[in-house]
C-alpha cells in the first residue's frame, strides 16, 4: 500500500513539473505541449476509436510474436547451456546476434516477406528471441551441478534432467529472460511499425511526426509505457512473487 502510493506521488510530481515547464513556454507549445493538451488529444483519440484499434492490432502482434520467441528461446537458452557442442557453434552464432540491433533486420524482412504482418512478425520475434535464449543459457550454466547430479544418482532419465530439474532450477533466469524479452519485443514492433501502414501504435507515431501533433506522439507514448507497466505489475509481478515464494525469498 506504502509503495503504492509513493509511485502515485512520483508521477504526480512528473506530471506537475512536466506542467511548470510547459506554462513557462521554455519550447513552443506545438513541440512540447502540455498534461492537459495531451490527455484531451488522448480522450480523443480513445473516444473515436483509433486509439482502441491501433492499440489491439500491436498488442496482437507482439503477443504472437513474443510467444514464437518464448517457445523457441527457453528450450534452445537451456540446451545451448548443456550441450557444448551447440554451445560452441550455435550459441556463437546466437551472441553475434545479440550485438544486433532489431532493426537492422528490417530491410531482409520487408525483401523476404513484403510489407505485411509477417515482416513485422520476423522483426519482433528476432528482436527478443535472443535475449530470452541468452538469459535462459546463462541461468542454466550457473546453476549448481549437484542439482544434475542427485538426479542422475537417482536415476532419473536424461530428457526428465531437462523437465524435472533444469526447468524448475531455471525458473528465476527464465523469468528475467522472459521480461527482456518483452521489452525488446515491443522496440522491434514499433521499429517494424514506423516503416510503412501497419495500423498500428507505430503508425500513429509517424503519423503525429509527419503532421507535427506532438500531444498525438506523446500520447501515443504514454499508452505503450502504461501497457509495459501494467504487463510488469500484473504479469510478470504476480510470476516474480511465486518464484520468490517457491525459492523461500519472500522476505528478501
Amino acid at each position: 500500500m506504502v509503495g503504492n502510493i509513493k509511485r502515485v506521488l512520483f508521477f504526480v510530481f512528473l506530471v506537475g513539473v512536466w506542467e511548470l515547464v510547459a506554462a513557462r513556454h521554455v519550447w513552443d507549445p506545438t513541440l512540447f505541449p502540455s498534461p492537459g493538451h495531451v490527455a484531451r488529444t488522448l480522450w480523443e483519440e480513445f473516444r473515436s476509436g483509433v486509439l482502441v484499434n491501433a492499440t489491439a492490432i500491436s498488442l496482437r502482434r507482439v503477443l504472437l510474436g513474443y510467444s514464437i520467441s518464448l517457445v523457441i528461446g527457453v528450450p534452445l537458452g537451456i540446451v545451448l547451456a548443456r550441450q557444448k557442442t551447440l554451445e560452441q557453434t550455435v550459441g556463437s552464432l546466437v551472441s553475434g546476434f545479440q550485438s544486433l540491433p532489431s532493426i537492422c533486420w528490417l530491410p531482409l524482412a520487408l525483401l523476404w516477406f513484403g510489407m505485411n504482418d509477417k515482416a513485422i512478425l520476423f522483426v519482433v520475434v528476432a528482436g527478443s528471441l535472443v535475449s530470452i535464449t541468452v538469459a535462459v543459457q546463462d541461468g542454466v550454466k550457473n546453476l549448481s551441478p549437484t542439482y544434475v547430479r542427485a538426479a542422475q544418482t537417482m536415476g532419473t532419465p536424461g530428457w526428465r534432467i531437462y523437465t524435472d530439474v533444469l526447468l524448475p532450477a531455471s525458473l528465476p533466469s527464465i523469468l528475467t529472460g522472459a521480461k527482456l524479452g518483452w521489452g525488446y519485443a515491443w522496440r522491434s514492433l514499433m521499429s517494424g511499425e514506423l516503416l510503412f501502414v501497419s495500423l498500428g501504435l507505430g503508425q500513429m507515431l509517424m503519423q503525429g511526426r509527419d503532421l507535427a501533433d506532438m500531444s498525438q506522439v506523446i500520447s501515443v507514448m504514454i499508452v505503450i509505457m502504461a501497457l509495459g507497466l501494467l504487463t510488469d505489475r500484473v504479469i510478470f509481478g504476480s510470476l516474480e512473487r511465486h518464484v520468490r515464494r517457491r525459492w523461500g525469498l519472500s522476505g528478501a
